[in-house]
């Protein structure tokens, strides 16, 4: 994880900035400190401690192997974002927002075929055989189609989550990912509703230096959960590596006393110890998040199988009790997911998810 954050680091940039007082959303009342020339004060050390939080599940989400959808559309962050983002190789959208990009899904990657149709036709020579006037019209789609969605090229499925700055100008974006209960993470100024946000990120959203010092720890949380995907796939390979060695090692020579007495050694160890279950990363499942992961690993519910087993009504009981914020999720088709999952046919379960518009039937 990357290095704490320092309030002083914050307040240079002027993340404690608000609105104007009359500008005010009530509810973000609990993050402001004070009210100074008619402009709200945000309170830097809640900034802080949200930031951490935000960046410990971002990182989580990371790691687990979702992608995390940046939304910044605002002539102020839409450079900052592009930047930034592109060195993590996650998707952005820093033009206008496209309606149903969450809940059209399937129409908006078809979009993004497109792009790679017209890319094939000028590879195999198809694209010299049309007029000049089909050559240009081509020319112009891929442009606009680039220009659009060209950042989300690599998204071939719903993300993990959205990170939005401004949540009052990115609204559609907010309401998709709502009703797909996708975590929504944001920078939230004094004007703006943190109610719909799952990870509230009090800052303003309106300098360049604000935006910029706040993507900067965002974006290391999440090379830093990356990072730690990428460990782990090298930690299971020499594992396997290793198991296969000592396997064929026993067979090579199974009377060998020496191997014998170490298997035996083994053997006995495993029994002494007891291996621990291994968690599946349940926010594969389209609609779970680190925290209803957190809650259902919690109950004893720490595999595809276990999920599968599991009546939708007591899901909605344990996502209830760990917190009121996570209520509203419809955990209906989780089990039929975790089915999918558990038997490994991963591609049937993405074509699923797809044709369902993430999980919600």
């Amino acid at each position: 994880m990357a290095s704490k954050i320092e309030v002083k680091d914050l307040l240079e940039a002027g993340v404690h900035f608000g609105h104007l007082t009359r500008k005010w959303n009530p509810n973000m009342a609990p993050y402001i400190y004070m009210e100074r020339n008619g402009i709200h004060v945000i309170n830097l050390y809640k900034t802080v401690a949200k930031l951490e939080e935000a960046n410990e599940a971002l990182s989580k989400i990371a790691a687990s192997g979702r992608k995390i959808l940046f939304v910044a559309t605002k002539k102020q962050a839409k450079d900052i974002v592009a930047d930034k983002v592109s060195k993590i190789n996650m998707p952005y959208i820093t033009e206008r927002w496209p309606g149903g990009m969450l809940t059209n899904f399937v129409t908006i990657r078809k979009a993004v075929k497109k792009m790679a149709s017209i890319d094939r036709m000028k590879k195999d020579g198809t694209f010299n055989t049309l007029s000049k006037k089909e050559r240009l019209q081509v020319d112009r789609l891929r442009a606009k189609l680039e220009k659009n969605l060209g950042s989300i090229a690599d998204m071939t499925r719903l993300p993990g989550a959205l990170f939005i700055v401004d949540t009052m100008r990115e609204h559609i974006a907010v309401k998709e990912a709502q009703k797909l209960n996708i975590p929504i993470f944001a920078m939230v100024d004094t004007n703006s509703d943190p109610r719909p946000i799952d990870y509230v990120i009090p800052a303003n959203d309106d300098a360049s230096k604000s935006i910029e010092a706040i993507l900067e720890e965002v974006t290391k949380a999440v090379a830093a959960g990356l990072a730690d995907r990428k460990n782990d796939k090298a930690s299971d390979k020499e594992d396997d590596e290793d198991d296969f060695l000592d396997t064929k090692a026993v067979l090579i020579d199974e009377d060998d006393e020496v191997l014998a007495e170490a298997k035996k050694a083994k053997k006995a160890k495993a029994v002494a110890a007891p291996k621990k279950v291994k968690a599946d990363e349940l926010t594969k499942i389209e609609g779970i998040g680190p925290k209803a992961e957190e809650a259902l690993i919690g109950k004893g519910i720490a595999t595809y199988a276990d999920l599968a087993k599991t009546a939708p009504e007591k899901i909605k009981e344990i996502l209830t009790d760990a917190s009121s914020t996570m209520a509203h999720l419809d955990p209906t088709s989780w089990p039929k997911q975790a089915k999918l999952a558990a038997a490994g046919k991963w591609d049937e379960l993405k074509e699923w998810q797809d044709s369902v518009k993430g999980g919600v039937e």
